[in-house]
């Protein structure tokens, strides 16, 4: 009798999983509570996929050996409570493709920055004429890329949420950016347990691995001394230089020191500027100098890669002010390092879904740079309490639209206004995508 996996989900990694399976001739069902895309309904529909949407009949699911979660479905809805009772093994979609997927995989994981580092490591490998995909958090899904290529590397972007249903699963070699409270909401506002998660990335690995680390991160270094920790580190810093190797800040230069070669770079020849960026560049040069790409083309590389939409991304100017799309900015850290970069007086646009976040670390900044808030959400109650007394004027809108007039009425030349939310976005919008094309939408109407 065949094995017989049900997918939940029908999205992206959904989906993927779902071809994946069929290909490898498992018994399949997929179930989505809500509305299926088109797009994915014609591919289950052409690889003749059972699937039903709006509903998740438990008759259907209860039969399952085993059942692939996609991310966006939370741990304590009662359709996962009740598989749980039933002891039906449910696992991610990175977990299930990791099992047919015979390419070298380099993981990024962390708070903040990994899909720039992600996407930066990709365009590297790229450029170096590597057999490369590119998939988890960011891409196609990695499932459906087993499924229907061949590839000799992958770089995957991981989030929490896909690394609480991984076990099996391991990468050669690890990156993890940072830690910062963020999906509390998630982790029952236990801190811990997110750390817990975001060290999943380190599971499985063995002394010939790699993993890349921030050293300046204080959080990845109270669990390293917990820790013990098999495969071969490389810290990167811009605070303290570093003997053995790995990546350091020397004045204006980022070192890159791998297999006795060093990288030397300017800060200004980095493609992206801001602090953050500094990491992501770090990570991304160590990474690729361990997969033996040549150094001209690691350097060519972090000089022009063209950056992340919605991520501090240059939208336009009119009449002198600034517009800057930071919408992927869904946590407090994100928009510190925002708000960080900022050399004008800022007209900043916050809000959305509050994932527990605790906005004390950005009162320093927002009184020194920011002149005006504008609330873009249905409930900034949080916000108010926030900033009411370190910023004299803050507006609430409830749309993007509103949100650009405001804050182009209440501009003056030299100013940015800044749309860097530090909340999720689906109170107003479909995703930070959504929520950054309709501030971009309406930059462009001005």
């Amino acid at each position: 009798m065949k094995t017989r996996i049900v997918i939940l989900g029908a999205g992206e990694s959904g989906v993927g999983a779902a071809v994946l399976a069929k290909k490898k001739e498992f018994d399949v069902f997929v179930s989505d509570n809500g509305k299926i895309k088109n797009k994915y309904k014609k591919v289950l529909s052409h690889f003749e996929i059972d699937f039903e949407e709006g509903k998740h009949s438990e008759e259907k699911i209860f039969n399952a050996d085993e059942i692939v979660k996609s991310p966006g479905i939370p741990d304590d809805i009662p359709i996962i409570e009740a598989i749980k009772k039933k002891k039906i093994e449910i696992i991610s979609e990175i977990e299930f493709a990791g099992r047919f997927n015979k390419a070298k995989t380099i993981c990024v994981t962390g708070s903040n920055g990994k899909t720039t580092t992600t996407l930066w490591i990709y365009h590297i490998l790229k450029k170096a004429g590597l057999n490369v995909g590119l998939a988890g958090n960011v891409g196609q899904s990695f499932a459906m890329q087993v499924a229907e290529n061949e590839y000799d590397y992958y770089v995957l972007e991981i989030s929490s949420f896909q690394l609480d249903g991984m076990f099996d699963f391991k990468a050669d070699i690890a990156v993890l950016m940072n830690i910062t409270p963020d999906h509390l909401n998630r982790y029952n506002y236990d801190f811990q347990k997110y750390v817990d998660s975001k060290f999943r990335i380190l599971q499985n690995l063995t002394n010939t691995d790699s993993f890349i680390y921030c050293i300046d991160d204080k959080v990845i270094n109270n669990e390293l001394e917990k820790r013990k920790i098999k495969p071969k580190i490389y810290p990167f810093s811009i605070n303290k230089k570093n003997d053995g190797e790995g990546a350091f800040l020397n004045k204006n230069e980022i070192i890159i020191n791998i297999k006795l070669t060093n990288i030397i770079m300017t800060l200004e020849e980095l493609a992206l500027q801001g602090k953050h960026n500094i990491y992501n560049s770090m990570a991304a040069g160590i990474a690729t100098k361990l997969l033996d790409i040549r150094k001209d083309t690691v350097k060519e590389s972090l000089s022009d890669f063209r950056g992340v939409e919605h991520r501090l991304e240059y939208v336009t100017k009119v009449h002198g002010v600034e517009f800057i799309n930071d919408s992927k900015a869904t946590n407090v850290n994100s928009t510190w390092f925002a708000l960080e970069s900022m050399n004008k007086p800022v007209i900043w646009i916050v809000g959305g879904v509050d994932k527990g976040n605790d906005y004390e670390t950005l009162k320093k900044l927002v009184k020194s740079k920011v002149k005006v808030i504008i609330c873009l959400g249905i409930d900034n109650q949080k916000i108010y309490n926030a900033f009411a007394d370190v910023v004299e004027n803050i507006v609430s809108v409830n749309s993007a639209a509103q949100a650009v007039d405001t804050a182009y009425y209440m501009s003056k030349q030299g100013d940015v206004v800044l749309l860097s939310p530090a909340c999720a976005s689906f109170d107003l919008f479909e995703n930070y995508e959504d929520r950054g094309k309709k501030y971009k939408r309406a930059v462009r109407d001005l």
